[in-house]
């Protein structure tokens, strides 16, 4: 595989990272998660906007060029169809919390995907999520928090996971956000929730619009989930995907109809090059 370290293309195997690189010690980088249709990164100006959003708000700096480094990377592995990931970390410094002088470390990766589920099986983690937290609503990489919820929904036969707010409301998953429909309105939990600003999120949003369907964003309690006559996650990798249960909760006829009117257009729209 061909990856982007820095300033050029190499092989992966020749990559050299520092052991004190801050996003090895401290997880103190940002990423963005993109789907490459037809050799093109989907939405790459809404995901460059919140990539540097994030490194702002931690001191990073998103160096120029991105975007032509990410397609040599498509290029060079004949990638039209993937995933692909840019990673900027907070570079060389001390073994601790203190950020150092050293110019970030900027990765960019292509890898394999496959075709989004049309339904699936989530479940509600056993943790909350902060919302007065110092990387609330920021993509990095400190996902621990993340990758344990993921594996508790695994252990129970789900493929993702929801997490509620300290507030004991709705947020998001991890790695999507989530939707729910009712009485044919479309209802997604509103930023102040915690959740991560999607990029699938907004365009979902958008494109409701578009179709003519209601959608707000409101707060949705815990208690709420169970009377909802659909769910559905968005995610860059996942798309639209219905949701057929929610473990020990409640379950759908998933996809439901407006969930797969959604799914359909989106699905649409993406593969239309119109981003």
């Amino acid at each position: 595989m061909i990856v982007w370290h820095n300033d050029r293309l190499i092989d992966e195997a020749d990559v050299r990272i520092s052991p004190f690189d801050h996003g090895i010690t401290v997880g103190n980088g940002v990423f963005e998660t993109l789907r490459v249709y037809a050799g093109t990164p989907f939405a790459w100006d809404r995901h460059l906007v919140r990539l540097q959003r994030s490194a702002a708000a931690l001191g990073l700096v998103v160096p120029d060029g991105l975007r032509t480094a990410a397609q040599s990377v498509i290029a060079a592995n004949g990638a039209d169809e993937a995933r692909l990931r840019v990673t900027i970390t907070g570079g060389e410094a001390p073994l601790g919390s203190e950020a150092g002088t050293a110019p970030p470390t900027v990765l960019i990766a292509t890898g394999p995907v496959r075709a989004p589920q049309s339904r699936i099986g989530v479940a509600i983690a056993p943790w909350t999520r902060n919302v007065e937290g110092a990387l609330t609503g920021l993509k990095t990489t400190s996902y621990g928090e993340n990758v344990r919820a993921l594996a508790a929904a695994n252990a129970r036969g789900c493929e993702e996971a929801l997490l509620l707010n300290t507030a004991g409301n709705l947020c998001e998953g991890t790695g999507t956000n989530a939707f729910v429909v009712r009485d044919g309105q479309v209802i997604t939990p509103p930023l102040s929730s915690g959740c991560l600003a999607g990029i699938t999120r907004a365009i979902a949003i958008e494109r409701c619009g578009a179709l003519g369907i209601p959608c707000t964003e409101a707060d949705i309690t815990a208690a709420a989930i169970a009377d909802v006559d659909e769910m559905f996650i968005t995610g860059s990798l996942r798309e639209v995907t219905g949701v057929a249960f929610i473990d020990g909760v409640a379950t759908f006829d998933a996809p439901g109809p407006i969930t797969a009117r959604i799914a359909e257009d989106f699905r649409a729209y993406a593969r239309s090059g119109v981003e």
